[in-house]
């Protein structure tokens, strides 16, 4: 499937001023799990920018499509996409991490408009997904799910896999923000899970492999959805941890962070200047 070039660069650019706002919350709260949501954020930008029947001024609309963040510690990745969208305003951005925040380091549904669930308890989002996809699947609504690899050992997760299967839900993608790395190391050394688009299939989903941080990639498979009638969607995104930061990337010691004052400057300029080629293009 050939993808418009105009989209994918108006969506680079909307992923790098998300990512500018990742790096805003972790000056407001002092830290934050960054890697995770700079991975996955390109992920979110399509979805939020492009792919979802989603209206800011009408956050609940019964023919929404859905999204749920079930590796809910990369929150900032939501919050900066929602934010960027506008379903509130950015000043809340710069509360992250403070005492009465409503950006919490786990989305809450109570809190903010857009959140479809509260998640963070790992392994508990794509059965979430799963009953909503069955109850939406007369709808014409559809349920996007983003995981982690390193999310995947629980084994909810794959109960969940059986029963999208089983019930055939076209209408339910997840996507694998498959980093390679978790807060304690590489997940082929802590509990490895690959191939992991094989492991789906063996379930009975439709599965496509891409990278994760090409945007051209991404779009292109989601707007591929439903890869196969009757069967639910996987896709592996294979990501870099901490995308965006060129001193960060792909290294696990920033799954959390907690920046100098140096380092966090130097972050904000190199995202700025992100911004300020794309806008150029």
């Amino acid at each position: 499937m050939s993808v418009n070039q105009e989209t994918v660069k108006k969506l680079e650019l909307h992923a790098a001023r998300c990512r500018r706002n990742i790096v805003r919350m972790v000056r407001g709260g002092g830290a934050g799990h960054m890697g995770g949501a700079m991975s996955c954020m390109d992920i979110l930008t399509a979805l939020y920018f492009h792919v979802m029947n989603i209206d800011p001024e009408a956050p609940k609309k019964p023919d929404r499509d859905r999204f749920i963040l079930s590796a809910g510690h990369k929150c900032m990745a939501q919050y900066a996409a929602l934010a960027e969208r506008g379903f509130f305003d950015k000043s809340l951005l710069d509360t992250y991490g403070k005492l009465g925040t409503k950006l919490p380091g786990h989305p809450d549904m109570h809190k903010l408009p857009g959140i479809e669930a509260n998640t963070g308890a790992l392994g508990h989002g794509l059965s979430i997904s799963v009953g909503m996809a069955l109850g939406l699947r007369d709808s014409g609504a559809r349920v996007y799910t983003v995981t982690g690899d390193g999310e995947l050992p629980e084994g909810s997760n794959w109960e969940a896999a059986a029963t999208a299967a089983h019930y055939g839900l076209e209408n339910l993608t997840v996507l694998v923000d498959d980093n390679g790395l978790q807060i304690s190391g590489r997940t082929a050394e802590v509990m490895n899970m690959e191939p992991i688009a094989r492991r789906f299939a063996a379930f009975g989903w439709a599965t496509r492999d891409i990278d994760g941080n090409d945007m051209s990639q991404v779009v292109g498979a989601l707007e591929s959805v439903p890869l196969e009638t009757c069967r639910p969607t996987a896709i592996v995104a294979h990501t870099i941890k901490s995308k965006g930061l060129s001193f960060a990337e792909g290294i696990a010691a920033y799954h959390y962070w907690k920046p100098g004052a140096e380092e966090l400057s130097a972050a904000e300029r190199e995202l700025d200047e992100a911004i300020r080629l794309g806008e150029a293009l």
